[in-house]
């Protein structure tokens, strides 16, 4: 079969984004087109910042770990150094929540975020990631930080082909078969007639992590973990052309990780500085897991009526499940002592969507571009404790329709004027139900509060000259607060959840303005944000319990990335993050208190340097340092560190090998999370100290 132009034109984008492996140099990218705009706007006309993860990146990445959410963190300063846990509660990018999604596909959690949304999907079966930094409605519900769109792989030839792959990793300590870690990776991808096809299959078993002494690192047997767990992602993609100008497509992805409850924690001592650890032992209850079932079908029509018509369908089951704890909030005398009751809660979010965009490109001689749309959502979800089959968070409906339209006008080759408006309606169903008797078994009567929401953005792009690029922006975000945290925490008599305040949407007002510069053999970006919500959310850790703060908030950050082609065959990158934040700790309208760790970043600094030797040979060296930063509560008080990565990849006659290693220098540290955003020895974790991966690929 011929690929159809269409289907080329998607086909080559990621090529145009990235470059391969084999090429004697890196290429710097003039222009890509970013379809989680839904505009198909490109990337250097966009009024904000937008960030393209390639392949290239995602394999570089993935050579030195295969946690999505330490790629994301080694990539994107702006983005929480990640927890290397299975849980990524306290991740936030701009210090807010990042809508994640697959393909379009929302993988948050709006009801009930259960900080498990950044491991639904094995990277290998990515293409590129597209991020959309600052909060924006493009996508609906949750983006108050911003979107990261993890954009799957699709055939890429006429021809059946196969990948596979094995990938083991150790640390350089010592080599033992409690600590190895594996991983297989298998793909096979192609096309008959017109239909088209890509099935892809990974493995991953991961044992103890670690730190930089030697010392096991402490297992989070609560929150989950990704260490001593083993995980597998099924990915099936089948797409049909019915003539040159449609294709409709089938999508699903299964993804599984449990834990092996093999190791229980040993808790630390912040005032000595003793990390907590891990022993051999066998943890209370069922094992912590994040089960994922997503799938969606898909429709392009380029050419409908002189539009380009997308329609989407999709579902998702998830389900993340915890550990078992002791903890004050699951005691109930009814059922056993005081201190004696073990439990664990399990997140259920059940959704069901459509996504419909029809946009028109070629108005008033080419200068203007529409692009309108509709969004559907229903979200039912509940938390139970599973071990004693209580309700913890109530079954809850989340009903939401949003129609926007956004317009593209470039009255001038050197001006490029943005605006679009989204109505966002919400209606949320909660039936009575009583909270548990840590929170006075409190009735609170059930109810339907609604809300509805106009949002807008605007923005402008101005290219005086044929280097330089001006933008500013400003955009509005709609989001929830967790509202399962929200209702399990009401503990006061005489509350109806149709006027219970802590249930209000938060909406996110961002500005933006900034530079670009293009200057072969340089490239510099530069903007400055602010990002304001009269009615925030704040996380707060209490007895290892979550809870949400509804308070005003205002956050302001610079974000630089500078490009540099030193040599045709080598580049360097540079990109810097500060960010500060405030809210209103006591409700009088002045912002008193610094956003700790759990809601916020450290300043970052990350630097890379990428060459490719020959067309045989290439080599990744990366550092990242995290800045020290102070909070108000000075046991929170961050002492910065930095980390190296090195991998090197190289064309055998038959297949490529990789050698990589991970925290070069081997730094002992603990971890951001750890230090600055609980005070808890139970959860005092160092990070993993200097390993080893070696992997082997084939194409056949």
């Amino acid at each position: 079969m011929q690929l159809k132009p269409s289907h080329c034109a998607m086909a080559l984008l990621p090529l145009a984004v990235a470059t391969s492996v084999s090429q004697a140099a890196p290429t710097v990218l003039d222009e890509a087109v970013i379809s989680s705009t839904r505009t198909g706007t490109e990337k250097e006309d966009s009024p904000q910042v937008v960030t393209v993860i390639t392949r290239e990146q995602i394999e570089q990445q993935l050579a030195i770990t295969s946690d999505s959410s330490q790629i994301l963190s080694n990539l994107l300063p702006a983005y929480s150094p990640n927890r290397q846990k299975l849980t990524s509660s306290g991740e936030t990018f701009r210090g807010r929540s990042a809508l994640l999604l697959i393909d379009g596909v929302p993988q948050s959690n709006p009801l009930r975020n259960a900080g498990r949304s950044g491991h639904t999907i094995d990277l290998s079966m990515v293409e590129r990631i597209e991020v959309i930094h600052g909060a924006n409605a493009i996508h609906g519900l949750g983006a108050t930080g911003g979107i990261i769109n993890f954009i799957t792989r699709r055939p890429s030839s006429d021809r059946f082909k196969q990948h596979a792959e094995v990938q083991a990793t150790t640390p350089t300590d010592e080599l033992d078969s409690d600590s190895l870690a594996y991983k297989l990776n298998y793909r096979a991808e192609g096309s008959k007639d017109n239909f088209e096809y890509l099935l892809g299959l990974n493995y991953e078993n991961q044992g103890v992590y670690l730190d930089a002494n030697g010392s096991n690192v402490g297992v989070d047997n609560t929150q989950g973990d990704l260490m001593d767990s083993a995980a597998y992602d099924l990915f099936a993609k089948l797409g049909y052309w019915i003539d040159d100008n449609q294709n409709i497509e089938l999508e699903i992805n299964r993804f599984v990780l449990d834990g092996e409850m093999n190791y229980i924690s040993v808790t630390g001592d912040r005032s000595k500085g003793i990390a907590t650890t891990s022993i051999e032992g066998s943890p209370e209850g069922k094992a912590p897991r994040n089960r994922v079932l997503t799938a969606s079908v898909n429709y392009r029509h380029d050419d409908f009526y002189g539009m380009v018509l997308t329609a989407q369908a999709y579902s998702q089951q998830f389900e993340g499940r915890f550990g078992a704890t002791l903890t004050s909030t699951f005691q109930d005398t009814d059922i056993a002592p005081v201190g004696t009751l073990y439990d664990q809660s399990q997140n259920e979010s059940d959704k069901l969507g459509a996504k419909l965009t029809l946009s028109k490109a070629d108005l008033f001689n080419d200068k203007l571009k529409l692009t309108g749309g509709l969004d559907l959502l229903q979200d039912t979800t509940q938390q139970t404790l599973v071990l004693t089959s209580r309700t913890w968070v109530p079954e809850t409906t989340y009903k939401n329709y949003a129609p926007f339209l956004q317009a593209e006008l470039k009255p001038m080759e050197s001006v490029i004027l943005h605006a679009g408006i989204r109505y966002e309606h919400a209606e949320l169903d909660v039936d009575t139900f009583q909270t548990l008797a840590s929170a006075n078994s409190v009735t609170v009567e059930g109810g339907n509060p609604s809300f509805s929401e106009t949002l807008y953005n605007t923005g402008i792009v101005v290219k005086p000259l044929n280097w330089l690029s001006l933008f500013a922006n400003y955009s509005e975000g709609f989001g929830m607060p967790d509202a399962g945290r929200v209702l399990r925490g009401i503990n006061e008599t005489g509350q109806d959840v149709d006027d219970f305040l802590n249930l209000q949407p938060i909406l996110t007002d961002n500005r933006e303005i900034g530079f670009r510069i293009d200057m072969q053999p340089v490239d510099f970006e530069l903007s400055y944000y602010q990002s304001d919500s009269d009615l925030g959310s704040r996380l707060e850790n209490i007895d290892g319990v979550y809870f949400v703060k509804r308070e005003k908030t205002e956050i302001d950050g610079i974000e630089a990335s500078l490009g540099i082609q030193a040599h045709k065959q080598h580049r360097l990158e540079f990109t810097y993050s500060h960010i500060n934040g405030k809210f209103d700790s006591d409700q009088d309208g002045s912002l008193d208190s610094k956003l700790d760790g759990l809601n916020i970043s450290p300043n970052k600094l990350i630097a890379s340097w990428n060459a490719n030797w020959s067309t045989k040979l290439h080599s990744t060296l990366q550092a990242s340092h995290a800045f020290d930063r102070s909070f108000d509560d000075p046991e929170k008080e961050f002492d910065g560190y930095t980390l190296v990565d090195a991998a090197l990849g190289y064309q055998l006659p038959v297949g490529q090998i990789s050698v990589a290693v991970a925290n070069l220098l081997n730094e002992d540290y603990f971890t951001y999370y750890s230090q600055s955003a609980v005070v808890n020895d139970d959860r005092y974790f160092k990070g993993r100290g200097r390993t080893l991966t070696l992997g082997y690929g084939l194409d056949f």
